[in-house]
């Protein structure tokens, strides 16, 4: 516990927080690019109310997914940011230029298999 407690200590530099927040929001909008690109396909296949009903709920499902997924708090970047590259969202390459002490706490997560991680 007291490794998660060090990981939301971290102090983030100004350069750290540029770097973390173009990779934050890279991963979002390709995210968010795959459900508009889902939801374009659904609607066009739209034949009959009932098909709207559910276009309305996998937006629905997709915004808790994402809302849960992306987290821009400091206290738990270094957690999102393992999820994400766990989850194929976001590449390690992306977050060079953190400091090696987040790369590593990142990399420790991602490769953890943590009952509470997010998925």
């Amino acid at each position: 516990m007291g490794s998660v407690n060090a990981v939301r200590e971290f102090a983030w530099s100004p350069r750290e927080k540029v770097i973390a927040r173009q990779a934050f929001e890279s991963a979002l909008h390709r995210e968010l690019e795959a459900v508009m690109s889902e939801a374009k396909e659904r609607a066009a296949k739209t034949r009959q109310p009932s098909d709207l009903w559910d276009l309305e709920q996998y937006l629905t499902e997709n915004r808790k997914r994402i809302d849960q997924r992306f987290d821009y708090r400091y206290s738990v970047l270094i957690f999102v940011f393992g999820n994400l590259i766990r989850l194929g969202s976001l590449t390690e390459q992306e977050l060079l230029g953190l400091s090696e002490d987040k790369l590593d706490a990142i990399r420790r997560f991602t490769a953890e298999d943590s009952p509470g991680r997010l998925r």
